[in-house]
């Protein structure tokens, strides 16, 4: 669990730390909630009344959902402490059977991370449910049900800067008079605010807690003011008798207003999603006894202040602010805004990232810099496509209603897929009975739905912005899950026989050179059909072949020693290997490790050697041999000297190194040279340089193994990567050759390829050209 990955005594910290991460969106919709509450017919009810029944309806909203819901229940359904939808997802993909990633194998479920303390007996969910969760049409909904909410967050990256940015700089209305000024200064903060994401948020990040605490203590003074200078009856207004006489008085019109009202609420998912980098306990400290309160005192103060000044309500916040306070409070709420859209956007990149991961979204760079905040990440192409969208929606309405009608949509449906899974993760990973998972489903969903359908009237004033997004965003990542399944399942219907390979001998019908070919394929087992190409149409290929398939489990998080998972392909004369290497959704690759993956291929694969020698028990069964996690031995790294140097500064020491080195023409290492001096990114690389160590082996075959192993590395190493063509066969349903052959070629073609994704050299990659008629 999350506790105990966080002591006690760094309680208050994470929870001053998570000011600025998780409650800057929550803290700034006051700014806006009560002029959307009002937008509509719930304007001509200009009583006191009414005005205390809108309090009461905001009080126990925000006491319902972000204290009750989110504070304490959904804090406890977390995935190794980690939060969000897919986190959900993810419980239900390891103990129901729901998932539907490729690749999946025994070996997986023996992470450390796979099972979670407490959670039952995995075999009476099976028992009891298989015939629910091993249909593929309830797995496909499921997942829909998620892409969905992942789409939702897109939304929500969209709107909150727009909204926030746009209502904080209303203020000046109040100064300029100028509806046009106000928007053009929002879109200038909108910009200067995504084009600096790619400098990250760690030179600044320290600056966001104290902002958010000093803006709600702000906000929470002046409420303070407000109730003793205008109405001090307004705290009987926290009464539910007041939500009674509230709707017996407005009728339709109150029931319409909930799509304004529930903003009281938006950014309390964030306390779920953000778990991972804070402990439950600390989220819990810091909104019950700081974020709550304040809150509940600014709404109180301005329904104090509406009830004497209902006039006021298109501009309530800035107008009930004390003109002594004005420009200090206009500050801090645009420096509070600027900070929760920053918070977002980095939310909705986290999600970009757990979608790919999934395989459910075209293939985008995605940057992680050492010097950066701890799991902090930046993907150009989606940013600048927020800010486009984002612009759009500010130009496009200038106006706080219709975007504040398009977010609570947005929100509420990710509340409404929250729940769902949640009352999945009740019945399928707790082993709860139906009738708990069915009450928590519907005593929640109940009251979402009714948000819900009050936020639907309001499509036609701008609640279609969310659909629309979230039906593109949504077909794009379905599309792209559906081609890629079905790109898997023909690799793996189309794979070489391992009889065939056997027949050819140990060198496979070829010339064997000197070096390493690292074979990138999907398949976890079994001869890629790529493969082929070269030994029937080349005359040569590398002394070491090894088959590296990167795949993502359904942990948040491997472990470095349980990443590489290490395989022999035929017998010990073939020199053929199977690398798999495991990752998790929330796994972010280092650009700057101390061992690339290169590098950790072969450590990995030489203390896979000396462990198939020992006779290790660690190891797993597979199709094509025996496979084993090669990084729990406390010997790894002990096989070999390591020692470092500059790319410019390699030469060959020893009369074995100048004996591989020589197997290439100078020409070509000219050439290679030539390459590295003009790519400053493989100038200042290092270069790990591997020795065998002077450790007596029992078995000779093992030093000569490993030997051979560090001259092909040190011979170079080729990265050998497929270039498929997909199309559809002419016989199959127009649907299907609508989205393979125009959709999913489409983002093939426009999205990053594999090499780039991988980090791959390009004088070091060979493409092999693949046709696949689906």
């Amino acid at each position: 669990m999350v506790e105990s990955k966080f002591p006690r005594k760094h309680l208050l910290l994470l929870a001053y730390q998570s000011f600025g991460i998780v409650f800057g969106d929550l803290s700034t919709s006051p700014l806006y909630v009560y002029k959307s509450i009002f937008s509509g017919r719930l304007i001509h009810y200009s009583n006191e009344d009414t005005v205390f029944g809108a309090f009461s309806l905001i009080f126990w909203t925000l006491t319902f959902f972000s204290l009750f819901k989110y504070a304490i229940l959904m804090l406890f359904v977390d995935d190794n402490g980690e939060g969000g939808i897919f986190a959900l997802y993810s419980l239900l993909c390891r103990h129901a059977k729901f998932c539907m990633l490729p690749n999946q194998q025994a070996a997986d479920e023996e992470l450390s991370a796979y099972h979670i303390e407490g959670q039952g007996n995995r075999s009476l969910t099976t028992s009891l449910s298989r015939k629910f969760v091993e249909k593929r049409k309830k797995k496909t909904t499921l997942l829909l049900v998620v892409l969905l909410g992942a789409s939702m967050v897109i939304a929500i990256g969209v709107l909150t800067p727009a909204i926030s940015v746009l209502s904080s700089i209303e203020g000046l209305q109040l100064q300029a008079r100028n509806h046009g000024m106000v928007a053009l200064l929002a879109c200038i903060v909108l910009i200067g605010l995504f084009v600096l994401q790619y400098c990250g948020t760690h030179r600044v990040a320290f600056m966001f807690a104290p902002i958010v605490i000093v803006w709600l203590l702000l906000i929470a003074i002046i409420g303070i003011y407000n109730i003793i200078y205008w109405n001090t009856r307004v705290y009987k207004a926290l009464s539910p008798f007041y939500i009674i006489k509230f709707f017996k008085d407005t009728g339709k019109d109150g029931w319409m207003s909930l799509g304004g009202l529930l903003l009281c609420i938006t950014g309390t998912e964030v306390l779920h999603a953000e778990l991972g980098q804070f402990s439950a306990s600390s989220l819990r400290v810091a909104f019950s006894l700081f974020v709550y309160p304040c809150l509940v005192l600014q709404y109180m103060g301005q329904t104090a202040f509406l009830s004497r000044n209902l006039s006021a309500v298109s501009i309530s916040f800035f107008s009930s602010i004390p003109d002594l306070l004005f420009w200090p409070v206009l500050v801090m709420a645009i420096l509070a805004t600027i900070v929760t859209s920053q918070a977002v956007i980095c939310a909705t990149f986290s999600i970009v990232k757990q979608c790919q991961s999934y395989g459910c979204f075209p293939r985008i760079k995605i940057v992680h810099k050492p010097n950066w905040l701890d799991r902090q990440i930046y993907i150009p192409e989606i940013n600048w496509i927020l800010m486009i969208l984002c612009l759009a929606v500010t130009v496009g309405f200038q106006d706080i209603n219709r975007i504040g009608n398009a977010y609570g949509i947005a929100f509420m449906t990710l509340i409404f897929v929250t729940t769902c899974l949640m009352s999945l993760v009740i019945k399928f990973v707790w082993h709860k009975s139906v009738a708990v998972a069915l009450s928590c489903f519907l005593f929640f969903g109940t009251i979402e739905i009714i948000f819900l359908s009050a936020s639907i009237m309001r499509i036609p004033k701008g609640g279609w912005v969310p659909l629309l997004l979230s039906a593109v965003s949504t077909f794009i990542m379905f599309v792209w899950h559906y081609g890629s399944k079905k790109k898997y399942v023909y690799d793996l219907h189309n794979k070489l026989p391992m009889k065939w390979i056997l027949t050819l001998g140990s060198d496979l019908g070829i010339i064997r050179v000197p070096g390493i070919g690292l074979i990138y394929t999907e398949l976890a087992s079994g001869i890629p059909s790529s493969f082929s190409h070269f030994l029937t149409n080349l005359p040569a290929f590398y002394q070491v072949i090894v088959f590296v398939c990167t795949k993502v489990v359904p942990v948040p998080y491997v472990p470095q020693k349980e990443r590489y998972l290490i395989g022999r392909i035929g017998p010990k004369s073939y020199r053929m290997y199977r690398c798999i290497i495991r990752n998790g959704y929330k796994d972010v690759q280092e650009k700057e490790n101390e061992y690339d993956v290169e590098n950790a291929l072969v450590m990995s694969i030489a203390e896979f050697i000396q462990l198939e020698a020992e006779g290790s028990q660690s190891m797993d069964g597979s199709v094509d041999g025996m496979m084993a996690v090669v990084r729990t031995s406390e010997k790894f790294g002990k096989r070999f000297i390591i020692s470092e140097s500059d790319r410019n500064a390699e030469s060959s020491s020893s009369s074995s190194a100048a004996t591989v080195s020589s197997s290439r023409s100078a020409a070509l290492r000219k050439l290679q040279s030539m390459y590295e001096q003009e790519s400053p990114q493989l100038r200042h690389r290092r270069r790990i340089h591997l020795k065998l160590t002077d450790t007596i082996y029992k078995d000779s075959q093992v030093k000569d193994e490993l030997q051979g192993l560090l001259e092909a590395k040190l011979a170079g190493v080729a990265y050998v990567m497929g270039h498929s063509r997909i199309k559809a066969k002419w016989s199959s349903p127009f649907m299907k050759r609508l989205l393979i052959n125009i959709v999913y070629s489409f983002l093939r073609k426009n999205c990053r390829s594999p090499a780039v994704i991988l980090d791959i050299p390009h004088i070091s990659l060979i493409e092999v050209g693949m046709n696949y008629t689906l």
